[in-house]
C-alpha cells in the first residue's frame, strides 16, 4: 500500500520554511510533470529555501531528489559533469554505472564530455523511478563549454528527469523550446516577494512587532524582499520611521558585498549619481555624470544589472522607452553615499537632472529636481511645484520635498503647516498656525485666509465644532486672489459645519452654488479641497438627514469617479466608501457594507474625517451583532474608543461608550454596562451646554434610558425619553427623533398604554418612510419587530405604510437571541428568561431576600436588583410574589430545570 503523501511544510512556521509561501509550493506542485522549473531572483530572495522546501516534500513522498550547488570550479565542463554524476549516484547507483566507467579515462579523450553526458541521459532514461535534479547558483556557471553541457542535458532530458534551476538573474541558456512546449515553470523576483499578508506573518514570527502601521511600512520599504525583512527585523528599530543608523549600516554592508563590490569605480559612481532619481534611463545617467557619449555603455550596464537581479528593476514607459528603478533599500544605501558629496556637487547633479527632465517634457521630475538644484529660480517654483504635486495626489512626494527645505518665508511656513496637518501632527500644526497668525500683517489678506482655512480643517479633524463655529464668519469672506486649494477647503469646511448644526440644505447649497475650481487647467477633484470631497459631504448631509436613497446615489457616483481618476483621488474615494458603508447598512445590505471597509480600517483611520470613522466602526460592530458574534462587536467598539481616545475625540468616544452600554445590557451583563455608563456620565458632566443638546448629552441620555428600562424603572425611562425626544425635535435631528419614537412606542406598550404605543409607532413609520430608514428603525428597540408584526395584522394602514412595514419586517434578524431585549410577548415570556434569571426565579419562589440571593449566586446586591427588574419586565409584573404567580400561571414549576 503506497504511503500517504506528506504535506509540504507550512510557510512561516519553522525557520527552514519561514521564507516559503504556500502559494509558491502549490504552483510548483502543480508543475510536477514539467521538464524544468526555473527560479530566479536577487540574493536573499528565498530561491534556495523554496527549492529545498519543495524537494524535501518530494523526498518525503518517495521521489528521488539530488542537489548540486554550482561553484567556480564547475566552469570546467568535465568537472561539472563529474560532480553531477556524483550527486546522482547515491539516488540512482544503477543508472550511473556506465557513466562512472566512462569517467575513469575521460581526461585523455576529447569526446569524453559528450560521451559522459550521453551515458548519463541513457542510464537515467532506463530507470523506472522519477528523478528531480536541483541545480542551485546557476549564475556561477560562466564558461561557454559548461553552459553548452547543461544546455545539452536540458534539451535531451528523458521523461523521468526533471530539472530545477535556481539562479540569481536569468541564466545564459536557451529555454525558448521548453517555453513553446509548455514544459517550463518560471518563478521570478516578483513571485518570490512576500505579499503584504505574508510579510506581516513573517514579521510576527521574527520579532512580534505589533504596530500594524510599522509592519505595513516595513513591507513597503522592502517590497516583500525576504532577506531585507530578515535584516530589518533582526533588531527592529524602536522609532516608526524605520531609518535608524543601525539598520542603515546593516543594509549598507549587505549591498556593498552583494551588489556594489563587483562593480568598477566608474560604474559605482554612476549608480550613486542616479540614486536621487526615482526612475532613470541610460540617457539620463549619461547626463548625470556629464558623459553624453557613454549612453550605449551605460545601457549595457543597466541591462546587465537588471538581468542579473542586482536590485535594478526595469519599468518601461511605452511613451519614453526603457526606464529602470532601484529597489527601495538599495536606493537608500546609494542615497547615503550621495549624501556624503559636498552640497555644491549634490546641487550640480540635481541641476543636470532638472535640465534633462525639463528637456524631455516631464514636469513631475522637473519640479522635484528644480527644488533641490539650488538655482535662482527655486523660490519662484516652490508655490507652483507644491500646488501641482498636491493636485496630483503626490502628498508623500510633497512631504519629502518640504522636509528638505528650510521654512525661510511665510509661504513655505504655510506649506509646512499643511504638511503637519496631512501627517496628523495636529498639535504642531496648531502651534504653526498660531505663530503665523501673530506674524502676518493685517494687509496679508490672502495668507491670513489660508491660515483661517487650515484652522477650520484642524477643527474638523479634531471634531471641535466650537472652534469651527468661531471662525465661520471669517470663512464666509473669500479674498478675490485666494488659491483654489484654500477656496475648496473653505467650501468643504462650511458644509461640514452646517451638517453638524443640522442645516443639511445649507450644507448642500455651499457645494452646488460654488464656482468650479480649476488647477493647472483641469478641474480640482483631488485632496480635501476638491469637488469629490465636497460631493461626499453632500452624501453625508443626506445620510444625516435620513435620506438614504439620495445619499447612496451621490456616494456611489463619487466612488466610481474617484476610482477612475486613480491615486490622485484616493482620499475622496476612501471617504465616500466609509460613508457609503453606513448607508448600505441602513438599507440592510450588510455584507456589502462590511466588504467596503473591513479590510481598509488602517488606511481609513489615516485619511478620512472622524465622522466617517464613527460610522465605519458602528457599522462593523452592528454587523457583528447581527451575525451572532458579540465578541467581535465589542472588539470593533474597543477599536473605536481607542481611535477616539488617541485623537481626543470625545464625541466619538461618547457614542462608543453608549453602544457598549447597549450591547452589554442586551447580553444581561449589568456590571460591564455600569462601568461604561459611569464613564459616559462623567463625560457628559464635563460638557458645557449652549442651549441645544449636544451629541454627547444625547448619547448619555440614551444610555440612561436603556439602563432605566433594564432595571424596570419604566416611569423614569418614560420621563427621560420624552425630554430627549423634545430636545432632538428642537435640534432638527429627524433620524434620531424617528428612532426615539420607536423606543417610546415600545415603552408605552410595556406600560400598558396600547393606544399611545400605536400612535407613536405609526408616526415613526411615517417619518421613517419619508427618510428612507430600514435597518436603524428595526434596531431602534428590541421590541420593534414584534410591535411592527402586531401593527401589520391589527391596524388598518394605507398601502404605502403597509408596504413599508413589510420591507421593515423583511430585514435580516440578528442571530443573537431576541430574548435579551427589554421584554417579550406573554406567550414567550418564560422562554425569554435566561438561565441565570431562571435560577433567580427559583430563589424567589423560596422567598429568599436579596442579600442571600446575592451570596448564593455570587453576585453583588445591585446586580441582583438589576436581574429582578429584568424578570419583572419580561413577565409583565411589578413584584416578587406576582412574578412567581405569573410564572406558575404560564406552566412553570420551581423544580423545573433551567432552559
Amino acid at each position: 500500500m503506497p504511503s500517504r503523501p506528506t504535506p509540504f511544510p507550512s510557510p512561516l512556521t519553522t525557520s527552514s520554511a519561514s521564507s516559503v509561501p504556500e502559494r509558491l509550493l502549490a504552483r510548483m506542485n502543480a508543475a510536477r510533470q514539467l521538464r524544468c522549473l526555473l527560479i530566479t531572483g536577487p540574493a536573499g530572495a528565498g530561491k534556495s529555501a523554496l527549492a529545498a522546501a519543495w524537494s524535501d516534500g518530494l523526498a518525503s513522498q518517495g521521489i528521488d531528489v539530488t542537489r548540486l550547488t554550482a561553484t567556480d570550479r564547475h566552469n570546467d565542463p568535465l568537472h561539472f559533469l563529474q560532480a553531477l554524476r556524483s550527486c546522482i549516484a547515491p539516488q540512482a547507483p544503477a543508472a550511473t554505472q556506465n557513466a562512472s566507467r566512462a569517467a575513469a579515462g575521460m581526461d585523455a579523450d576529447p569526446d569524453a564530455m559528450e560521451r559522459l553526458a550521453v551515458l548519463l541521459v541513457r542510464d537515467i532514461s532506463a530507470r523506472q523511478r522519477r528523478l528531480v535534479c536541483v541545480l542551485d547558483d546557476v549564475q556561477q556557471l560562466t564558461s561557454a563549454a559548461t553552459l553548452d553541457a547543461l544546455q545539452w542535458l536540458l534539451d535531451h532530458a528523458p521523461a523521468q528527469l526533471q530539472w530545477v534551476l535556481v539562479a540569481r538573474g536569468m541564466p545564459r541558456l536557451s529555454l525558448d523550446r521548453l517555453r513553446s512546449q509548455a514544459q517550463l515553470l518560471e518563478l521570478n523576483q516578483q513571485d518570490l516577494c512576500f505579499t503584504a499578508a505574508e510579510s506581516a506573518q513573517f514579521i510576527q514570527s521574527q520579532c512580534a512587532l505589533a504596530d500594524p502601521g510599522q509592519v505595513r511600512r516595513l513591507h513597503e520599504r522592502t517590497q516583500g524582499w525576504v532577506h531585507g525583512l530578515q535584516l530589518l527585523t533582526r533588531e527592529p528599530p524602536a522609532d516608526t520611521s524605520l531609518s535608524t543608523a543601525g539598520t542603515a549600516q546593516v543594509l549598507a554592508r549587505y549591498f556593498d558585498k552583494e551588489v556594489l563590490a563587483p562593480l568598477r569605480a566608474d560604474e559605482l559612481e554612476l549608480l550613486v549619481h542616479a540614486a536621487p532619481c526615482k526612475r532613470f534611463c541610460a540617457a539620463l545617467c549619461a547626463a548625470l555624470v556629464d558623459t553624453p557619449q557613454a549612453v550605449d555603455g551605460i545601457a549595457a550596464l543597466l541591462h546587465r544589472l537588471e538581468r542579473g537581479d542586482h536590485f535594478v528593476v526595469r519599468v518601461d514607459d511605452p511613451s519614453t522607452g526603457h526606464w529602470y528603478r532601484f529597489h527601495p533599500l538599495l536606493r537608500e544605501s546609494l542615497l547615503a553615499r550621495f549624501a556624503h558629496f559636498p552640497e555644491p556637487q549634490q546641487q550640480t547633479v540635481h541641476g543636470r537632472a532638472f535640465a534633462w527632465f525639463q528637456g524631455q517634457g516631464l514636469p513631475q521630475e522637473t519640479e522635484h529636481h528644480a527644488m533641490r538644484s539650488g538655482q535662482a529660480e527655486q523660490a519662484a517654483l516652490i508655490e507652483q511645484c507644491a500646488q501641482s504635486l498636491l493636485a496630483r495626489g503626490e502628498r508623500r512626494e510633497l512631504m519629502d520635498l518640504l522636509k528638505e527645505l528650510a521654512p525661510s518665508n511665510v509661504n513655505l511656513q504655510l506649506w509646512q503647516a499643511r504638511m503637519q496637518f496631512f501627517e496628523r501632527k495636529l498639535d504642531e500644526c496648531a502651534g504653526s498656525l498660531d505663530a503665523l497668525q501673530r506674524l502676518l500683517p493685517e494687509d496679508a489678506v490672502c495668507q491670513r485666509f489660508q491660515v483661517t482655512v487650515l484652522q477650520g480643517a484642524l477643527a474638523l479633524q479634531l471634531d471641535d465644532t466650537d472652534a469651527a463655529r468661531a471662525i465661520m464668519p471669517r470663512l464666509r469672506m473669500v479674498p478675490s486672489d485666494a488659491d483654489p486649494f484654500s477656496v475648496g477647503s473653505r467650501h468643504n469646511i462650511l458644509s461640514w459645519m452646517y451638517i453638524q448644526q443640522g442645516e443639511y440644505a445649507m450644507a448642500r447649497s455651499v457645494q452646488r452654488e460654488a464656482a468650479p475650481l480649476v488647477m493647472n487647467g483641469a478641474p480640482l477633484l483631488a485632496t480635501a479641497s476638491g469637488s469629490l470631497q465636497g460631493r461626499s459631504l453632500v452624501g453625508l448631509s443626506y445620510a444625516m438627514e435620513g435620506k438614504m436613497p439620495q445619499a447612496e446615489r451621490v456616494l456611489r457616483a463619487v466612488v466610481a469617479q474617484a476610482a477612475q481618476a486613480g491615486k490622485a483621488c484616493s482620499d475622496a474615494r476612501y471617504l465616500a466608501l466609509s460613508l457609503l458603508a453606513d448607508v448600505l447598512f441602513e438599507l440592510d445590505h450588510i455584507p456589502q457594507a462590511c466588504a467596503l471597509v473591513e479590510d481598509k480600517l488602517e488606511v481609513l483611520e489615516r485619511t478620512v474625517m472622524p465622522d466617517a470613522m464613527l460610522r465605519v466602526y458602528r457599522v462593523l460592530a452592528a454587523a457583528a451583532w447581527q451575525s451572532g458574534q458579540p465578541a467581535q462587536t465589542f472588539s470593533q467598539l474597543q477599536r473605536l474608543k481607542a481611535y477616539a481616545t488617541h485623537h481626543r475625540l470625545e464625541r466619538l468616544l461618547a457614542h462608543g461608550l453608549a453602544d457598549t452600554v447597549h450591547y452589554h445590557l442586551l447580553l444581561q451583563e449589568p456590571d460591564a454596562a455600569r462601568s461604561a455608563m459611569a464613564q459616559l456620565q462623567a463625560m457628559d458632566k464635563r460638557q458645557a451646554s449652549d442651549g441645544a443638546i449636544s451629541e454627547i448629552a444625547q448619547a448619555a441620555q440614551s444610555a440612561s434610558i436603556q439602563w432605566a428600562l433594564g432595571t424596570g424603572d419604566l416611569e423614569g425611562a418614560a420621563d427621560r425619553l420624552a425630554q430627549l425626544l423634545a430636545s432632538c425635535e428642537a435640534a432638527g435631528r429627524q433620524r434620531s427623533v424617528t428612532h426615539l419614537l420607536v423606543r417610546s412606542a415600545a415603552l408605552d406598550s410595556l406600560r400598558g398604554h396600547g393606544d399611545a404605543a400605536r400612535l407613536q409607532l405609526v408616526e415613526a413609520l411615517r417619518r421613517g418612510h419619508r427618510l428612507g430608514l430600514l435597518r436603524s428603525l428595526v434596531d431602534a428597540d428590541p421590541m420593534a419587530r414584534a410591535l411592527l408584526q402586531k401593527l401589520g395584522t391589527t391596524e388598518p394602514l394605507d398601502p404605502v405604510l403597509a408596504f413599508y412595514v413589510e420591507r421593515l419586517l423583511a430585514t435580516s434578524s440578528p442571530t443573537q437571541a431576541q430574548a435579551c431585549g427589554a421584554a417579550a410577548p406573554p406567550t414567550s415570556a418564560l422562554q425569554s428568561l435566561s438561565e441565570r434569571e431562571m435560577d433567580m426565579l427559583r430563589l424567589l419562589a423560596q422567598a429568599m431576600p436579596n442579600k442571600k440571593m446575592a451570596r448564593a449566586l455570587e453576585l453583588s446586591p445591585e446586580t441582583v436588583k438589576w436581574y429582578l427588574s429584568r424578570i419583572y419586565a419580561k413577565l409583565g409584573v411589578s413584584g416578587r410574589q406576582e412574578a412567581v404567580a405569573r410564572a406558575r400561571d404560564l406552566g412553570w414549576s420551581s423544580e423545573a430545570t433551567a432552559p
